[in-house]
């Protein structure tokens, strides 16, 4: 990878709008109140990072590599996960705005979205397999051919899933989540 190497540096609010982050490999680096947003991470990587109090919405990630990496507090509306080089993807997010982002087709087994708005967010042939969904709303969002086996939802809400439609076997559901697992049969649930 061409660019530069940086270790264990904090990044604190940084604004990368107008000037973007140095190509480069970033390992266990802290990101702290800085602006990605609508700014080109394309061919970056991110290892051991932490991203605390950011905002990476529309960030371009076309081969950008996040291995190890935790959001927190982050507004990363629209953002296009599927982009990504998916080679070692690992990825949490804990009250974060991910609303309106795209991970089709990525490889996300065991990612912790936590207490996170996921309004409208594609995870249309997404493998979710052993992924907590803690106390997420997931109004509007989009699961098609999604590989949800093993995953847990039963502190989130507002989702719809069909099960004929998605590999969801041994996934957790709280009794008040059943109405999202029947939307497709129109039918009122008293």
């Amino acid at each position: 990878m061409e660019g530069k190497y940086t270790e264990e540096a904090i990044f604190d609010r940084e604004n990368f709008t107008i000037q973007s982050l140095p190509l480069g490999e970033y390992e266990r680096c802290t990101f702290k109140s800085c602006d990605f947003s609508d700014s080109d991470l394309k061919d970056r990587k991110f290892s051991e990072c932490e991203f605390e109090n950011c905002n990476l919405s529309m960030a371009k990630l076309m081969n950008t590599a996040f291995l190890d990496i935790k959001f927190s507090n982050c507004k990363m509306l629209g953002m296009h996960f599927d982009d990504c080089n998916q080679i070692g993807l690992t990825v949490s997010f804990e009250n974060c705005n991910i609303s309106n982002s795209i991970f089709y087709k990525t490889k996300l087994k065991k990612t912790t979205f936590k207490n996170s708005k996921l309004h409208e967010a594609d995870f249309t042939e997404c493998n979710l397999s052993g992924s907590v969904f803690d106390n997420c709303d997931l109004s509007g969002a989009t699961f098609a051919n999604t590989l949800i086996e093993k995953a847990d939802l039963s502190t989130s809400f507002n989702y719809s899933i069909d099960p004929e439609r998605n590999m969801i076997k041994k996934a957790k559901f709280s009794l008040n989540g059943i109405a999202g697992l029947l939307d497709r049969y129109d039918i009122e649930i008293v």
